[in-house]
Parts: structure tokens; C-alpha cells; sequence
């Protein structure tokens, strides 16, 4: 009999098929096996490691594209593009009489992409045969690691045209061309201070090219050049253009004629009178319009190389100096407003008089006291006398009150830039000298634009005006401030009246123009010692005078700094040659009521 499966304990023997699903079930229980179970923990592990992976390449995705996406956007905006600015056509400046003074014209300016250049010596030859220099002037630029460098701005038209045949027939690539402008001034270095210097990037730097900046400069405009790895342009590629706007007019109230002669009367008189430097300013007296303006050094806009910040600079505005003697003209006028005195009151002066600690005396020596009317006081341009009138009549309120409403220590308004305000003593700090010295032009120091419109303000009636240069913008006049009443007009009548006996009989008759009636004064400013006290022999010497007096149309300020010269000398003489040139220049009639011979002697 065959042998029953049982085994020997008396238990059954598994199937073949019983032992296969146990080594399956077994199999199935551990992680990641297959079957009931089994398949579900090995997708879930499967699946936590995928979806890992997703979220960091999400994460990624979503800072390259949301974070750093603008940055990365702009880099290779960069890499392909090239932004070059077209600079706005500057506005044209012309003079009273449409004469152009500053004008825009068109240029070129090369630039290079250095990696398209394969032979920068032939280039750099070529460069420097046309522009000046040597090859090696322009190597370092030539072989940059850039795609665009620029290799010189504001080139004449026919110059650059000349590079570029040249280049082409020598086969030699990479340099490239832009329309632009430069500043051209018709008339030279005449009116340099005034009209002021422009830089290369169309940026008004002084004068009047700083100040009406916004006005002249415009809006500029750029081209974007959609380029190629090397920064060569891409034929068809994307250029976006944002068009240039052009600046605006501006018409002055120059006299481009009376300027050029101002300048050069002005030179020549620095060198005759042995001065430091010279100053000169024509004007309106009843509009404030200056027709001229210059000072010594002058500027050299052909030669900026070798012209100095001093040049660049109007010094009758900008540059403080005590006025001397023609500030008597204002101590008289304060007074005759007051109602304490008029042109033929009579005083006995002295020989000299105490102003604080210190002793006023005249440079014209006299024995003793003398009778003297107001009117002999400032033909005789007389310290002690005006001292007196201040001191013992005026009194410091009155003239601290006088001196500020004619606007004296205060800006003018003139629209130049740099203007001083000047040093001035104020009433409150008024010391026991400040007023008899002051009475007659010292112990202040004001930039003579604050005389010549004082002065106007008694050619004008009393009513200041503002100096000024621009009377048009962009083909609409413009409009300029006066101010209150500083004097009556039957004040400035009789002060202007003095003033033309200064002119005929005083101080100011080497000044004198022929035929025509000139209301004056004139100053011998002592100057300041950096030491202390006064320098020896050294005088601010001027005359600021203006015609004609019943009705004046012109006005005229010279002044001779650091002149070992008095007025009467020499400041006198440089004005009767520029008021002469204004007068026949601007159109201005002699008049006919007088017959005035100029003095010789």
C-alpha cells in the first residue's frame, strides 16, 4: 500500500498550489511587493518621490519666471538691443535785431562696435588722419570688450563723410554714424559771458545757455537697435524711435553792435588805466532791457582750453565791489524824498568830520570850512559834505529805510546766474561809523547791477525796474516785474538835475557826449586790503551815467577795478566812448535843447 501524505506528526502536506500563494503572500507583505497591498504601498512611494520632483521644478519654474523673470527679461533685452539717444536740436538765441547770437547745427557722431572691428590699426589710422591725433589715440577705444563705444562726439558733416569713403574703400567695418548738433556762435567770442558755453551732451553750463536751460535744451529722443550676438544690427530687425523735441527761441534784448563795442573799449581801457579788470553794463532805465554786459577777463568760447572760470563770469552781477562816490546820488535823493533839504540847501562843511572813530576828508584840499549847496556838494563829489547830510540831517533810520526801497543789498532779479545779494549792514547792526560812511559809498559792498538799477530808478521816475536780457520765448514776449515807487518823480527830477551838473561841471565832464544831456555820477572806491584797512593807490574807478536826462532812453555803468586812476581820469573817458557808440547804435537823438560841448581838460 502506498504511503499516506500525512506526514509523520500526523499533519497533511501542503499542494504545490498551497505553497506557491504562501510565497506570494509573503512576498506581497513586504514593502513595495506586488498584489493585495503591495501595489498600493509601492505607487504611493513612486508617487511621493514624483511629485518631489514636480514641486521643485514648479518652484523653480515659478521663481525664474515670477521673481527673477523682469531681471532676466531686461539682461537679454540688454544683450540684444542697443539704446543710442538723439539729442533735441537746441533752441536758437538771437539778439534785439534778429541777429543770430547761438545757433544749433547739424553734426555727426561716430561710434564704433569693437567687436565687428577686425583691423583696429587701419581704422585707427584712418580715424586720426581726419581728426587730429595720433592711431593710438583711438586704439583703447577701437578694441574694447564692448559692442558700442563712442569714438568722437559732434563731428563736422563733411569730416565724417570723409571717414566713411575712406573706411568703405579700405574694406574696413565696425564704425557707424549718428545725426547730431553742436552750438555754433556766429559772431565769435562777442557776448561769450552773457550767451555762456554748452558741454557736449547739449547741457547748458554758464551765461544764459545754463540759466534758460530748460528752455533751450529740449526733450531728447532715442533709437533702439535690435542686434545680434556680437552687437552687429540685425538687418530687419525691431528699431523703435522716440523723435527728439526741439527747444525753444530766445530773442535778447542785446545789441550785438553796442556789445562788441563795450567789449572792446572795455579791454583796451583795462590796459590804458593800468586796472585789474573792467566792467561794463548798457541798459533801458525804463524797461530794464540790457543791451550790453561784459566784464574783463573775457571769454574765449575758440579757446575754452585757456580760458579761466574768472572769464566765464559777469562780474557787474555776480561780483561785489563798494560802489564809492556814486552812492552819494541815493544819500541825496533820501534826503530831497524826506523834504530836509533840496539842490541849492546850503551847509557849511568842514574840512573833514568824524564818521565813528574815524575822520572823513575830500580829496580836494581845502584851508577850511566852506559854504556849500547840495548841488556843489556832489559836483565836487565832496565825502565830508554828504557825510554831514547824513549824519546831522538824514539821520540812520531814514537812510537805512532809503537805501533798502532803492533795493540796495538785495538781488536784483537779473536772470543770470550767480547773482549777489552783496554785504550790506542792516539798521539794527549799524555802528557809529556805519552811517557817515556809508553816505558816501563805503563800509558795503554790492555787485554794480544794484547801482545801475538805482540809478535807473531816477531816469525812470522813481519806479525800479528788473535788468534783464530775454524779451521773447519761443515767439511770445515776455513780461518783467517793476517794482514800487522808491522816489516822487519830482525827486528824480531834481536829482537827475544835479546829476547833469556833475556831468557839465564836475567829476563826470570828461565823460560828457556831444549834443546830448547827460545826468551822472561818478566813483573812486577805495578797495579792500586782505590785510585790513584799504590798499594804497589801488580805486574802483566809475561813472554811471544816462541820456537824455528829461527823457532818457539809454544808461550806461563803467568801471575800472584795481586802477591807480580816479574816475575823472579814466573812468570818465572809457564811458564817454561807449555811450557815444550806444547813442549813434540804438538810434538815440541828441537833444535839441542844449548845445553841450565835451571838456578837454
Amino acid at each position: 500500500m502506498r504511503q499516506s501524505r500525512q506526514g509523520r506528526r500526523g499533519k497533511p502536506e501542503a499542494s504545490y498550489d498551497e505553497a506557491s500563494r504562501a510565497r506570494y503572500r509573503a512576498r506581497a507583505s513586504r514593502p513595495g511587493g506586488s498584489g493585495p497591498g503591495g501595489f498600493d504601498q509601492g505607487t504611493r512611494v513612486v508617487f511621493t518621490v514624483l511629485m518631489v520632483i514636480f514641486a521643485i521644478v514648479a518652484g523653480r519654474l515659478m521663481w525664474l519666471q515670477v521673481i527673477e523673470g523682469p531681471s532676466l527679461s531686461g539682461q537679454a533685452e540688454t544683450q540684444r538691443t542697443n539704446v543710442i539717444t538723439l539729442h533735441a536740436k537746441r533752441g536758437t538765441i538771437y539778439d534785439r535785431n534778429g541777429n543770430v547770437l547761438a545757433m544749433s547745427v547739424d553734426c555727426k557722431t561716430i561710434y564704433c562696435n569693437p567687436k565687428e572691428i577686425t583691423n583696429p590699426s587701419g581704422v585707427a589710422q584712418t580715424l586720426a588722419a581726419n581728426l587730429g591725433g595720433s592711431a593710438s589715440d583711438y586704439t583703447a577705444t577701437l578694441t574694447t570688450d564692448s559692442t558700442f563705444a563712442y569714438v568722437k562726439r559732434q563731428v563736422d558733416t563733411d569730416v565724417a563723410n570723409t571717414i566713411k569713403q575712406q573706411l568703405s574703400d579700405a574694406k574696413l567695418k565696425g564704425v557707424y554714424y549718428l545725426d547730431d548738433n553742436k552750438r555754433v556762435y556766429p559772431y565769435g567770442d562777442v557776448a561769450s559771458q552773457v550767451l555762456g558755453v554748452v558741454g557736449t551732451e547739449g547741457e547748458g553750463l554758464t551765461g544764459l545757455e545754463y540759466y534758460y536751460n530748460d528752455e533751450l535744451s529740449g526733450t531728447d529722443g532715442q533709437m533702439i537697435i535690435e542686434t545680434g550676438s556680437t552687437g552687429t544690427p540685425i538687418a530687419g530687425g525691431t528699431s523703435q524711435v522716440t523723435e527728439a523735441k526741439n527747444g525753444e527761441d530766445l530773442i535778447l534784448s542785446i545789441d550785438i553792435d553796442v556789445q562788441e563795442k563795450a567789449e572792446e573799449v572795455i579791454s583796451q581801457a583795462v590796459q590804458d588805466y593800468d586796472a585789474d579788470s573792467g566792467s561794463v553794463m548798457v541798459t533801458n532805465p525804463k524797461t530794464g532791457e540790457i543791451y550790453a554786459a561784459c566784464s574783463t577777463p573775457l571769454a574765449r568760447l575758440s579757446d575754452l582750453a585757456n580760458t579761466s572760470a574768472d572769464a566765464l563770469t559777469l562780474k557787474p552781477a555776480t561780483a561785489s565791489y563798494e560802489p564809492g562816490s556814486m552812492f552819494k546820488i541815493l544819500t541825496v535823493a533820501i534826503g530831497v524824498e524826506n523834504g530836509l533839504f533840496n539842490s541849492e540847501s546850503v551847509y557849511n562843511v568842514p574840512v573833514q568830520i568824524l564818521a565813528g572813530d574815524d575822520w572823513v576828508t575830500d580829496d580836494e584840499a581845502r584851508s577850511g570850512a566852506e559854504d556849500m549847496t547840495v548841488r556843489t556838494m556832489l559836483v565836487r563829489s565832496s565825502n565830508v559834505g554828504v557825510s554831514l547830510l547824513a549824519q546831522e540831517v538824514i539821520g540812520a533810520q531814514r537812510f537805512a529805510e532809503g537805501v533798502d526801497r532803492f533795493g540796495i543789498g538785495h538781488t536784483t532779479g537779473i536772470d543770470y546766474p550767480g547773482e549777489s545779494a552783496g554785504i550790506v549792514t542792516s539798521y539794527e547792526s549799524y555802528t557809529g561809523a556805519t552811517l557817515g560812511a556809508m553816505a558816501f559809498g563805503q563800509a558795503l559792498a554790492v555787485p554794480m547791477v544794484q547801482i545801475v538799477r538805482a540809478f535807473g530808478t531816477v531816469a525812470n521816475d522813481g519806479i525800479p525796474t528788473t535788468p534783464h536780457f530775454l524779451i521773447s520765448k519761443d515767439g511770445e514776449e515776455v513780461s518783467w516785474p517793476t517794482g514800487e515807487q522808491v522816489i516822487s518823480k519830482s525827486t528824480a527830477d531834481e536829482v537827475a538835475d544835479m546829476m547833469v551838473s556833475v556831468m557839465t561841471d564836475g567829476t563826470g565832464r570828461r565823460g560828457q557826449v556831444d549834443g546830448y544831456t547827460i545826468a551822472g555820477k561818478t566813483g573812486t572806491g577805495e578797495q579792500a586790503s586782505e590785510s585790513g584797512g584799504y590798499e594804497q593807490g589801488k580805486y574802483v574807478s566809475s561813472l554811471c551815467g544816462f541820456a537824455n536826462a528829461d527823457d532818457p532812453d539809454v544808461l550806461v555803468y563803467v568801471g575800472l577795478n584795481g586802477t591807480p586812476h580816479l574816475a575823472l581820469s579814466s573812468a570818465a573817458p572809457t564811458f564817454k566812448e561807449i555811450m557815444e557808440a550806444a547813442v549813434t547804435d540804438l538810434g538815440i537823438s541828441p537833444d535839441v535843447s542844449t548845445t553841450t560841448s565835451s571838456t578837454t581838460n
